[in-house]
């Protein structure tokens, strides 16, 4: 249960802080580009199972490879693309916090 509360918490949570701390004016719209970075759980559809829960997304799915993770890094530099990439990475941070959590 913990797990959930703290995956969940930095999918969601850690976009809501960042959103309304550095983009006050604009907090919905970046709050929102940020939790587009979900998308990219689409790639679990390619798995079989789609969902195991005691599989790490880590390195296991296409979009959560280290080379797609060294482009949602790359897109932190450009300021047009930084939401973008930072809802990536957030979404990364969450589901490696879960593949730590899943060794304890």
């Amino acid at each position: 249960m913990l797990q959930i509360i703290i995956h969940y918490g930095i999918h969601f949570g850690l976009p809501l802080i960042i959103a309304l701390v550095f983009f006050k004016n604009h907090w919905l719209k970046a709050y929102g580009i940020m939790i587009l970075g979900m998308l990219i759980d689409l790639d679990h559809l390619l798995a079989n199972p789609i969902f195991a829960p005691n599989r790490c997304s880590i390195n296991f799915h296409p979009l959560h490879s280290y080379y797609a993770i060294t482009v949602y890094l790359l897109l932190l530099i450009p300021r047009k693309t930084r939401l973008i990439g930072l809802g990536l990475v957030i979404h990364i941070l969450a589901d490696s916090v879960d593949c730590m959590l899943m060794q304890v």
